[in-house]
């Protein structure tokens, strides 16, 4: 399952889960337990370009192959950066990550 993302292409497995509660500063349990259902929640809320930045930093891909790809100075690459990271941070974006708990909802 995922095997053909954005985010395996530089990652050797679905880590993201764990990425996403570090920089949403959300806990690992609480975010949507589906991997599935949670890869599209990011592709939803982030763009194409966002998604790949955040697969591609998150894995430590040096800043001039990023730059490279994206056809970023150093100046856009760090305002990229600074705008995905903004994003995950975001009430909204925290809120689409975390799970409905059904006792919650009554």
């Amino acid at each position: 399952m995922l095997e053909s993302t954005v985010w395996r292409q530089y990652h050797s497995e679905n880590n993201f889960r764990e990425k996403l509660a570090e920089f949403s500063h959300i806990e690992i349990g609480e975010i949507v337990a589906n991997d599935k259902d949670l890869y599209n929640i990011l592709k939803a809320k982030l763009t194409k370009k966002e998604l790949k930045l955040f697969a591609m930093d998150s894995a430590n891909v040096s800043d001039a192959e990023m730059m490279a790809a994206f056809s970023y100075d150093a100046e856009a690459l760090k305002e990229a950066k600074y705008k995905v990271y903004k994003k995950l941070k975001q009430d909204k974006m925290r809120a689409s990550l975390k799970a409905v708990k059904f006792d919650e909802v009554e």
